[in-house]
Order: C-alpha cells, then structure tokens, then sequence
C-alpha cells in the first residue's frame, strides 16, 4: 500500500494509524453510555427440516436450545475472537428464533453499558447461533445456507 493510500485509509477508517497499522480504537475519552444493538441472521433449509424440528425429531436433539446457548455464549466471548474489539461488560444478550416455511430467523439482542458499542456483540451472538443450528442440522439437510447476517437496529442512551 502506497504511503498516500495509507494516509487516506487511516483518516477513513477508526482502526487504522497515521501510517495505516492497525490499532485498537481509544475509547477511554468516551462517556459510559447505556447501549443496545440487535443482528439479525437466517438459516435456509428445506421445510422438511422445519418440520423435523418442530418435531424435535432432529438426531442432536433440542437444536434451539444449544443454538440460543452458543448464541449468548458467543456474543459473551466477541473480544476473543474479533482482534481489536473491546471486551465490553455485557449486561444482557438474548437470542430468539423465528421458524418459518423454510427458514430460521435468528435475531440477538446485547446490552451494555460502556465506552463503544455493542453491533458486534450482536452480530457475533447471531452468526455463532445460525452456525450451531447449521451444525445441528446437517445430518438432515445437504441444502442449507446462512445468509442476511447485519445489524437490525443500534442505539444508546
């Protein structure tokens, strides 16, 4: 990368310094605020798979359950995972699912009061949670696909 380019991306982007390393983002600065965000993701699969599932005929047993769990546990364990976030005090997380014809919806909610934000917290929670119901899920379905993971909605107060 060209030091003009570097430049540019460094005033662009919160995660990059003057000569464009990265670099985690100073917060310290930054009232404590109360600080919500949800994501969204969503698994398709066959209707056949639904079916099973409400069912709870599925061979790894209760799917929506340990999906919910690694959800919250995910969103729990962000700053592990994700280099420069910040590991942040989470005061909830809630994952919920919505079945449909062909399709789980996967919606995390986290809560915070801190320095940043919570999107990744939420993202992390939703993705982890569509990927453990993939995993659940495999054994039945040869076709299923994640997709939509994004940020639903980012608030504080």
């Amino acid at each position: 990368m060209s030091a003009s380019a570097r430049k540019k991306s460094a005033a662009t982007f919160s995660h990059l310094d003057a000569a464009g390393a990265a670099r985690m983002v100073g917060v310290g600065a930054k009232p404590v605020q109360h600080r919500r965000a949800s994501a969204a993701a969503r698994l398709v699969c066959q209707p056949a798979t639904i079916r099973a599932l409400r069912a709870k005929a599925l061979p790894k047993g209760d799917v929506l359950t340990v999906a919910q769990v690694a959800g919250i546990q995910a969103a729990k364990r962000t700053a592990e995972l994700i280099p420069l976030c910040h590991p942040l005090p989470l005061d909830r997380v809630a994952v919920e699912f919505t079945l449909r014809r062909d399709a789980i919806d996967v919606l995390c909610t986290a809560e915070t009061s801190a320095k940043t934000g919570v999107e990744m917290e939420a993202l992390t929670g939703a993705s982890i949670a569509a990927l453990t119901l993939y995993d659940m899920c495999k054994a039945v379905d040869k076709t299923m696909r994640i997709e939509g993971v994004h940020v639903v909605e980012k608030v504080k107060t």
